[in-house]
């Protein structure tokens, strides 16, 4: 008897889908860093808080009747009602539009300067870390030079200097805000610089600039996505600060921070509250929500974290 073929007796054979092994691992492991961050109730609440604040900025002028730029000085302190669901300001102005295009101006300066700080932040820490030496502890110098006036200050002087404007907001909020990405940066790189995969980048005559940038800093990942998330809840308490000052963003044009501006005044605070009540809660709210946002990230994104 021949020996029987497998072919014959099984004409129907079940072909295995190729899968992408690199691509099923990138989903495992976003999939374990969104459960991760699903356990933290906070972070979830955050998340919340924040894209509704991101849909009211987007779609501000579909959620109300006013235009943030007109004014009636006949509706000036009315209290909420049916008309005005927030009052109106010392202008006539409907709080409530002021505040939903405010929060264009206040997020979009948050995000904007947040960009440029990682931006140069990484740059500025990946140089100084993987270089070393005598390279590392002269910019090093340099960033302890800056973080030791007191930065506020120094951007009170800036934006005194600068007319003031939501570029300007975001370029002096910049120059200052990058140094403690800068930090991350570089203890990150000085801890992976060492590591096998870095070395045989180096090995094979691959450019520095490429094995910084293709091998080095995408290890760094987790740490720079924390500090960016909550340095746009700083920006936004910034930009707040300088525009009540009147160094910020300039009437007419709404932002959080100068629909404070009132609040200068004890009477007017004590006597018509919704004026600052209902701008201060969006900020308040909108920087623990990012707050929130980074925590449940740094948890989810730490691979020394239990499932």
């Amino acid at each position: 008897m021949g020996v029987p073929n497998p072919s014959v007796n099984n004409p129907i054979q079940l072909k295995t889908p190729k899968t992408n092994v690199k691509e099923l691992k990138l989903e495992s492991k976003a999939a374990v860093i969104w459960r991760r961050y699903r356990k933290n109730k906070l972070a979830v609440v955050g998340l919340v808080v924040f894209s509704i604040m991101c849909f009211l900025a987007i779609f501000a002028p579909l959620l109300t009747p006013y235009t943030p730029d007109v004014y009636d000085i006949l509706d000036s302190f009315l209290p909420p009602s049916k008309k005005h669901i927030m009052g109106t300001d010392s202008m006539g102005g409907d709080v409530w539009t002021r505040i939903l295009f405010g929060a264009r101006i206040s997020l979009s300066v948050a995000l904007l300067a947040m960009v440029c700080t990682v931006s140069i932040g990484i740059v500025y820490g990946a140089v100084s870390g993987y270089f070393g030496g005598w390279v590392d502890n002269i910019m090093m110098r340099i960033v302890d030079a800056i973080q030791s006036i007191p930065t506020f200050f120094l951007l009170l002087i800036v934006a005194a200097i600068i007319t003031p404007s939501l570029w300007s907001t975001v370029l002096v909020l910049s120059a200052f805000g990058w140094t403690g990405m800068a930090r991350i940066v570089r203890g990150e790189i000085l801890s992976i610089k060492k590591r096998d995969y870095v070395e045989a980048a180096r090995a094979t005559g691959e450019k520095k600039a490429s094995t910084i940038f293709y091998h080095v800093l995408p290890n760094a990942i987790a740490p720079i996505t924390v500090i960016a998330t909550l340095d746009i809840a700083a920006n936004i308490l910034a930009e707040s600060s300088l525009s009540f000052l009147g160094l910020g963003i300039q009437p007419p044009t709404p932002s959080w921070g100068n629909m404070l501006t009132s609040a200068q005044e004890l009477t007017t605070v004590m006597d018509y509250i919704w004026i600052v009540l209902f701008p201060g809660a969006f900020i308040v709210l909108t920087v623990l929500a990012v707050n929130f946002i980074g925590d449940g990230l740094r948890d989810a994104l730490d691979p020394r974290m239990k499932e």
